[in-house]
């Protein structure tokens, strides 16, 4: 202190004053906005030892006013004010060695300004630089002279400078911490009603800097800030109205006083009046005003308004969900670092949600979530590497993936490492640890889990142990409402993997998977219920089974229907029906259900005749092998029946069928002259 109080003596102000008439003529031309000639005339009036010329021109340097501007010949001239005992150059030039400046770009500005002459005249425009910038065009940071400038003036009463040497003091900037000295300097600021100075004692107190923690002492200074329009006092106390800290809970008045700063666009106070608008508490519901602030704090990068936007439009808050803002402001938020905000904008990527779909996007984000231990994401970015969809395939990064997805918790991912060792699926064959993989996953309960460590355990003829063991886990996967388990263990019951046979609660079994929906075991009970051999034959049970399992897209139930009401089996005969199901059966690449359906297009029977439709259908169970389709399709090209006449495309179905060993078809084959060879 002794210190900066010998420097306030050397930097006190001679008490001469000389041309002060030069100084006045600057200052009239200054406020008329004549700067070259307030430049002038302050020149003359520092010449004659003015220290508030020299302090106006270093604002003009800073203010690139009627010169351009830098920062550093602002500084050459704030020092010789500061020098004279000028306090707000002093004041000045302790804030700028607090924080240097860079060089800085813009019109008129140094750096621009170098570039551009450097452009045009090459190396010799480094002693032009040299002559207009003869003090450069930036400041270095150097807190030493900040210290030393703003405890000059501090000491000579500068209520701003109190305030910040409080912080440096506080800090440890440019001397010792000291948080004794903090506090004094704080209270002379404060002493002169100093917002700052104020706010900084609310900070004392409530973080308890020197002082025991005192909540309502805080309180009393943060609203004296506060009362002053200090924002970040507002802030403050907003806040511990909303928690009730120091002082009574009230939420209306935390509103007050976060609309107050957010007025001052404040983030924080923007993104909490947002909060308490979106949920009526302390202030108004208003949906439009809260999503207002919610998108100026967002704006200003601060990462939970970013956060909380893109949820606002996710989920429809205020109306229909907004899909493509959603996914925007969550791109937003994941580029700031936000895990959660990278795997949801993968998934919007991955499946088109408000952007246009790009694999290779989706890719890139939930690599960066799963690098940032999202476990999901890592089990997502492993099957893409293991299927080189948006990332060359690379089998030993999906594995890594997948070991991480399954330390963080995901069974699947345990799964996927089971399957890829037992398979040697890029990796080589290692049934051990395919084992260990697939019992830690069903060792975490998932009911998937369980069925696929079930599925590798009957593999390969198994002993009577592991199959025990696997009927074990696929109860409890099907116990758990897993009907694929219900079906193989439906299976299992019926002999299959060299278990007992029990036909009855194999049955039972197969109910439970189908009436969850399962297609196949339905299909399965149809079989049951229509063999004699089974000691369950009931053909109307057979016919219903028949029917769910062809509603639910079984080809071979469909086109066992289709049989059922062509013949009257076990229904009431309707060729319509029949006709609607084997073309059902027939789009699913059913090779019989094809025919059929051409047969009786062709016959006019079921349904009005179509003799092209036939032989579309012909011709797509010909291609699939079927003899007799090959035949009726060469028959149809040769007659011109249905398609376009064509011998050579005739000659070439004759000619499959023949391959073989169809005798219609040799004898067609001579009949046109051809050889059948």
């Amino acid at each position: 202190m002794e210190s900066a109080r010998s420097l306030l003596e050397l930097f006190r102000p001679d008490s001469s004053r000389s041309d002060s008439k030069q100084f006045e003529r600057g200052l009239e031309a200054y406020e008329n906005g004549r700067y070259l000639e307030a430049l002038r005339f302050w020149r003359l009036a520092s010449r004659a030892g003015n220290p508030e010329a020299d302090y106006r021109i270093g604002l003009l340097y800073a203010r690139n006013e009627g010169v351009i501007g830098s920062i550093p010949d602002a500084v050459a001239w704030y020092e010789r004010a500061a020098l004279k005992g000028h306090l707000d150059a002093q004041f000045q030039l302790g804030l700028i060695y607090l924080n240097g400046v860079k060089a800085t770009l813009g019109p008129n500005r140094p750096e621009m300004w170098r570039q551009s002459t450097a452009a045009r005249l090459g190396d010799k425009a480094i002693n032009l630089h040299d002559l207009v910038f003869p003090n450069g065009i930036g400041v270095a940071k150097d807190v030493d002279a900040a210290f030393l400038w703003m405890s000059v003036a501090a000491e000579a009463g500068k209520a701003e400078a109190q305030s910040i040497l409080g912080n440096m003091y506080a800090n440890g900037q440019g001397c010792v911490r000291d948080h004794a000295a903090a506090l004094r300097w704080y209270q002379a600021a404060a002493e002169q009603k100093a917002a700052s100075g104020e706010f900084a004692l609310g900070d004392v107190y409530y973080q308890g800097r020197g002082v025991p923690v005192d909540f309502a002492q805080a309180a009393i200074w943060y609203h004296k800030a506060a009362e002053q329009g200090h924002v970040r006092a507002q802030v403050a106390l907003a806040f511990m109205c909303l928690k009730g800290t120091g002082l009574p809970e009230n939420v209306e008045e935390a509103a007050r006083l976060f609309q107050s700063a957010a007025a001052h666009d404040d983030t924080i106070a923007l993104y909490n009046i947002a909060l308490l608008r979106l949920s009526g508490k302390g202030a108004v519901k208003d949906l439009d005003r809260a999503e207002t602030a919610l998108r100026k704090a967002a704006r200003k990068d601060y990462l939970p308004a970013v956060q909380a936007l893109a949820e606002f439009y996710a989920l429809g808050t205020a109306a229909e969900p907004d899909l493509r803002e959603a996914a925007y402001w969550y791109e937003k938020a994941a580029e700031r670092g936000d895990t959660q905000a990278q795997f949801l904008t993968g998934r919007f990527y991955a499946t088109g949600t408000g952007v246009p779909p790009s694999i290779r996007q989706a890719a890139k984000w939930f690599e960066r979530a799963a690098e940032g231990g999202h476990a999901t994401a890592a089990h997502n970015i492993a099957v893409f590497y293991l299927n080189g969809r948006g990332v060359a395939r690379d089998v030993a990064t999906a594995i890594k993936w997948f070991e991480r997805a399954s330390e963080g918790g995901i069974s699947a991912a345990g799964v996927q490492l089971g399957r890829l060792y037992s398979a040697g699926n890029g990796v080589p064959r290692d049934q051990a640890r395919a084992a260990e993989w697939l019992s830690k996953a069903a060792d975490g309960g998932d009911a998937d889990a369980k069925m696929a460590y079930a599925m590798f355990l009957i593999q390969d003829e198994p002993s009577a142990e592991r199959l025990a063991q696997a009927r074990a886990l696929l109860a409890d996967a099907a116990e758990a409402g897993h009907p694929s388990a219900a079906f193989q263990l439906g299976g299992l019951h019926m002999g299959r993997s060299g278990g007992a046979v029990d036909v009855p609660a194999a049955a039972q079994w197969f109910k439970r998977a189908a009436g969850a929906g399962h297609v196949e075991a339905q299909h399965t009970l149809a079989l049951l219920y229509s063999d004699p051999k089974s000691g369950l034959k009931d053909p109307q049970a057979a016919a219903g089974w028949i029917v769910k399992a062809a509603d639910g897209g079984n080809a071979a139930a469909q086109f066992k229907l289709a049989v059922m009401y062509c013949t009257g089996q076990g229904v009431e005969q309707d060729l319509a029906k029949g006709v609607t199901w084997y073309e059902a059966a027939a789009r699913q690449g059913h090779t019989t259900a094809q025919y059929n359906l051409a047969v009786m297009l062709g016959r006019g029977q079921g349904r009005d005749a179509d003799p092209a439709k036939a032989a579309e259908w012909f011709e797509a169970a010909a291609k699939q092998g079927m003899v007799e389709a090959q035949l009726a399709i060469g028959d149809a090209l040769r007659a011109g029946d249905g398609v376009a006449q064509d011998r050579d495309q005739a000659l070439h179905w004759y000619r499959q069928a023949a391959q073989q060993n169809n005798e219609g078809a040799r004898r067609r084959l001579q009949a046109m002259g051809e050889s059948v060879g």
